[in-house]
């Protein structure tokens, strides 16, 4: 099992094509989800993932403050459908928070979260900053990290 963090200019097209195949197969297949999954925000992100044998476990992108919302975010998050209930979401995030600490400039972390990842993403030290509200189908609520 391997730790990666890459640039979207570092990634090779293969490794692009899963992480982009992956992310479609959850959030519009699985998820049901009709939505516009390539953003324009991943040229300007990093991204984070974890693989054995050449597939992706687990994956998110963060995303430089200024580009999609105020604040450094954390977006994307995902783990393989054959991988979870493995502890490999809780690995990620504290891979993705510590990745973004280690960089020094930011004060908070945003994240759009699933509603029913409220408890999971609050476990972390993040607090609601919003109401829920649906997007693209799906209840949501922003949340926010202060980092100390």
């Amino acid at each position: 099992m391997e730790w990666k963090q890459q640039a979207f200019q570092q990634l090779s097209n293969k490794k692009l094509y899963q992480i982009l195949k992956l992310r479609v197969d959850i959030f519009v297949v699985e998820q049901e989800c009709a939505y516009p999954e390539m953003d324009g925000h991943d040229e300007a992100s990093t991204h984070l993932w974890v693989e054995e044998d050449d597939e992706i476990i687990a994956y998110c992108r963060l995303v430089p403050a200024g580009d999609k919302y105020p604040y450094v975010s954390i977006g994307r998050v995902l783990v393989n459908r054959d991988y979870r209930s493995q502890g490999y979401a809780q690995q990620l995030m504290n891979k993705a928070i510590a990745a973004i600490k280690d960089q020094g400039e930011a004060k908070e972390i945003f994240l759009q979260g699933q509603e029913h990842l409220l408890h999971f993403y609050s476990s972390f030290g993040f607090k609601e900053i919003s109401h829920v509200y649906m997007d693209d189908g799906i209840p949501h609520v922003d949340m926010l990290l202060k980092l100390d």
